[in-house]
C-alpha cells in the first residue's frame, strides 16, 4: 500500500456483488476469471479495469489474481487503462488482456516483493504522476489526504468540513465530487476508511484494532463493510497480508 495505490495479489473464489470507492485493475495470474458486471451476463477475461463505483462480482475459482487499485488524484483509471490490451467495453468497463502479466506473477510469487513493489508498479504505469488539476474539488480531497491521518480518521472526516475547505455548500460539494471522482463523498469517504483499517491489519494489529483505529465502531462494522466494499469477509484475504 503506497499514498494513492493499493495492491493484492493472491488466491480468491467467490467474491459477490460489490463495489470500490477507486477505479481497479484486476488480472489473472495463471488463467482466466469470470466477472459480471451489473446486471449483464458472466464473462471471462484475462484482465479487466473497472470504474469507481462500478457493481461487479467476481469468480476467480482459486486461483491467484492480482487487483491494483489507483486512487483518483494519481490519475485513476486513465493511467491504469494502458495496462490494458485488445481491451473491448462491457458496461462501462474494459475486459481484455494485458502485458503485464509477468510483473504481477512475480510480485505475487516474490515473498519479498513487499520491498519493491512501489517502484515496480510505479514503472508499469509509466513512472510519471497525473499532475493534479486545481480544481476545488481536488485540492479538498488532497487536504483530506495528507491532513486527516493525525487529526482524525478519514471516515470520521464530515461532509460540511470538507465542503468548507473546497469552498462550496455542502450539496454542491457533493453534486461537483461525484461528477469529479465519479463516486458519491461518502463512498470515497468510506473507501479511504477501508484502506486505513487494511494498512493497519498489514502492520500486524488485529482486526478489532484495526477497525477502531480506521474509525469503524467494532469489528462486526468493519467486516460488514468490507464485504460490502470486497465481496467477501477480512478473513478471506486479509489474514496472511504483509505490508
Amino acid at each position: 500500500m503506497g499514498g494513492d495505490r493499493t495492491f493484492f495479489a493472491g488466491p480468491l473464489r467467490h467474491n459477490t456483488w460489490h463495489q470500490h470507492g477507486a477505479p481497479v485493475f484486476l488480472a489473472g495470474l495463471y488463467d482466466t476469471f469470470a466477472l459480471r458486471l451489473g446486471d449483464g451476463a458472466w464473462q471471462r477475461t484475462a484482465a479487466a479495469l473497472i470504474p469507481a463505483g462500478m457493481l461487479h462480482e467476481l469468480d476467480v475459482g482459486g486461483w491467484p489474481i492480482a487487483v491494483f487499485y489507483l486512487e483518483p488524484l494519481a490519475g485513476g483509471a486513465g493511467r491504469l487503462a494502458p495496462l490494458m490490451r485488445n481491451t473491448w467495453e462491457s458496461q462501462g468497463a474494459l475486459l481484455g488482456t494485458t502485458d503485464v502479466h509477468a510483473l504481477m506473477r512475480a510480485l505475487w510469487e516474490d515473498g519479498g516483493s513487499a520491498a519493491w513493489a512501489g517502484e515496480a508498479l510505479e514503472d508499469a504505469l509509466g513512472g510519471r504522476r497525473a499532475p493534479c488539476d486545481g480544481t476545488r474539488i481536488t485540492r479538498a480531497v488532497a487536504a483530506l489526504h495528507a491532513g486527516t491521518r493525525e487529526d482524525a480518521p478519514e471516515g470520521l472526516v464530515s461532509i460540511a468540513a470538507v465542503a468548507a475547505a473546497a469552498g462550496l455548500s455542502p450539496s454542491r460539494f457533493q453534486h461537483l465530487f461525484t461528477r469529479e471522482m465519479g463516486v458519491p463523498f461518502r463512498r470515497y469517504r468510506a473507501w479511504l476508511r477501508m484502506r486505513r483499517a487494511i494498512e493497519e491489519v498489514a502492520r500486524g494489529a488485529s482486526f478489532t484494532t484495526a477497525a477502531h483505529a480506521a474509525g469503524f465502531a467494532d469489528q462486526s462494522h468493519f467486516t460488514h463493510d468490507f464485504r460490502r466494499t470486497f465481496g467477501a469477509p477480512p478473513s478471506a484475504s486479509l489474514l496472511r497480508v504483509r505490508a
